[in-house]
């Protein structure tokens, strides 16, 4: 699949064999190598496995992770011969700070030591300059280095790779680190032997087991659709000036993640220049956070399912609504009073007391068995690094409380994955599907472990999940989601601006804005949940998270070639 390529370390010439030519990384067994031990056991280093994205359109794979020829450049210490000079040369090449150059000369000061790494995943034209330094004592071998050729596309799905405290290279977040075992591939070895004076002995006992590559990851990302995803939430985000936000698009009918994208972003190949360790966290599937309204289709799907509401069924809101265990009224955004409505306005105009209304007439141990079955509260299972399983605990505790403020999104923790997998399951005529981002692993021998789509559970009836699709039609043409809606086609979806918890409260200042949807809702293509984390500019999801849902909707039904469903001035 991959040719072999080695390289061996000598101290004074490189050892050609018939097939294979050692290539010596780690500080461990250069040392044994150097101190002329009588037999010696040396990895032959297998080539990392590509990870491939889709791109649907032209029906083609394309790398998003592969490698390229570098250097690593090392030193022996015990043949430099000015190690201040030395230190000073490679810490201009390589750019490192006085305290590393400091710390790179008393390493090459030590006469005794053979070995001391200086630089990993050196490029052509900085070889070319160390090269022309002519060093004594320094040294360069070549390997493979991670090569990132697609700019733009986001780096929490992919990961990157990085070095450990002892320098090993190794996967780290996203694809790279949740597979790193497999990408890696398993080291081969050779057993020889050497005579007294270091020499290979030509008629010695040797035995090679060659190194096995590493398998390919193939991602069910579509590259149009991240990379526009990707752009469109980086747009909003600064346009707003956000603190961050996030996007995930899955396909309803199979769980496929099309796109997922994170800000504040990083790109693999750069990963160094992040200001802070947190940006590598993917906060689709991270950062979890009290959703607000988006969670109210939730609880209108419960009451529905089990009959405790119709469409039509009214209620009175008086602006406030008591609840057992807690003294104060629960009240209305913005103080605001509604009068005798029915679910299809609850929901349209968003009235928390509504929600609590429908969590009532559907009974508040029922209503929470509909909130864990809908996933929340658990990992989603997603081959991912750092998934976080969010916190509905408070739903345990049996107090009518948590359960009424639960039923219009505060006082539990979701992801944003398993919100858009909410979504994705009523868009599904009620089956939830288990989201997955990795299509297939591609073995060196050409074998395949294909990821199939997995059915977590029915979660409601397709008669409820097509009542409820018809009622989020008319949040976004008659209520607070306008600005989501795309002309000429149906869709459905749900506004969210969640307050933010800050220790004591909620914050008076910062809010979180989001919408989740589907469409067209009659034969949804995408579900999706968009996500701006505390925009400077404006409070309400209508103006920040709403109209970022719009954009990529219409793009998405154009990309996926679906006809209109009525004129577009309707």
């Amino acid at each position: 699949m991959k040719a072999f390529r080695f390289g061996m370390v000598a101290f004074a010439s490189v050892i050609s064999l018939k097939l294979f030519v050692l290539q010596v990384l780690d500080h461990a067994t250069y040392k044994a190598l150097a101190s002329g031990q009588h037999e010696i056991f040396k990895e032959l280093f297998p080539s990392r496995g590509d990870i491939l994205i889709h791109d649907l359109k032209d029906d083609v794979l394309l790398p998003v992770a592969t490698v390229q020829q570098v250097a690593f450049v090392y030193a022996d210490p015990r043949k430099i011969e000015d190690a201040d000079r030395t230190a000073k040369a490679l810490g201009k090449l390589f750019q490192f700070d006085d305290e590393k150059i400091d710390a790179l000369e008393e390493r090459l000061k030590d006469r005794e030591d053979p070995y001391e790494p200086i630089q990993r995943n050196v490029k052509d034209e900085a070889l070319d300059q160390l090269i022309a330094l002519e060093l004594p004592g320094v040294f360069y071998l070549r390997e493979e280095g991670r090569l990132y050729p697609e700019l733009g596309l986001g780096g929490h799905v992919v990961g990157f790779v990085g070095s450990g405290q002892d320098g090993a290279l190794s996967g780290k977040y996203g694809v790279e680190g949740y597979f790193n075992e497999e990408l890696t591939g398993t080291p081969g070895f050779l057993r020889s032997e050497r005579d007294i004076a270091g020499r290979l002995i030509a008629l010695g006992d040797r035995s090679i087991e060659p190194a096995v590559d590493g398998s390919d990851v193939v991602l069910t990302l579509d590259r149009t659709i991240q990379y526009y995803a990707c752009t469109k939430l980086h747009d909003a985000v600064a346009k707003h000036g956000a603190d961050g936000g996030s996007v995930v698009v899955l396909e309803p009918q199979t769980g496929k993640v099309l796109a997922m994208c994170g800000a504040p972003d990083f790109e693999p190949g750069a990963y160094h220049e992040v200001d802070s360790i947190n940006t590598f966290n993917n906060p689709t599937i991270f950062s979890s956070y009290e959703p607000g309204s988006i969670f109210k289709t939730i609880t209108i799907a419960a009451a529905l399912d089990t009959g405790a509401i119709t469409p039509t069924t009214t209620f009175e809101d008086v602006g406030y609504v008591m609840v057992d265990g807690w003294p104060k009224p629960i009240g209305n955004a913005e103080g605001k009073v509604y009068g005798v409505a029915d679910m299809t306005k609850a929901l349209e105009e968003s009235i928390n007391t509504g929600m609590v209304f429908a969590m009532r007439q559907t009974g508040m141990d029922t209503f929470v068995e509909y909130v864990k079955n809908f996933g929340f509260g658990v990992r989603t299972g997603i081959e991912l690094e750092t998934e976080a399983a969010a916190d509905i605990s408070a739903l345990d505790f049996g107090q009518e409380v948590y359960a009424a403020t639960t039923s219009f999104g505060q006082g539990i923790t979701v992801t944003p994955l398993q919100m858009a997998a909410a979504y994705a399951a009523i868009a599904n005529d009620g089956v939830l599907m288990r989201p997955y981002v990795v299509e297939d692993v591609v073995h060196p021998d050409g074998s395949r472990e294909s990821r199939l789509p997995q059915e977590v559970r029915r979660v409601i009836q397709a008669k409820t999940a097509r009542l409820l699709g018809a009622m989020l039609v008319s949040v976004v043409e008659n209520g607070h989601g306008k600005k989501a809606g795309v002309p000429g086609y149906y869709i459905g979806g749900k506004t969210g601006t969640a307050q933010v918890a800050d220790g004591s409260g909620y914050s008076s200042s910062k809010t979180i804005g989001s919408f989740a949807g589907f469409g067209p809702v009659s034969s949804p293509k995408f579900a999706m949940v968009v996500r701006i984390d505390n925009p400077r500019d404006v409070q309400w999801a209508e103006s920040t998270a709403a109209p970022l849902f719009g954009d990529i909707a219409q793009f998405l039904l154009q990309y996926f070639e679906v006809p209109p469903e009525r004129p577009f001035n309707d």
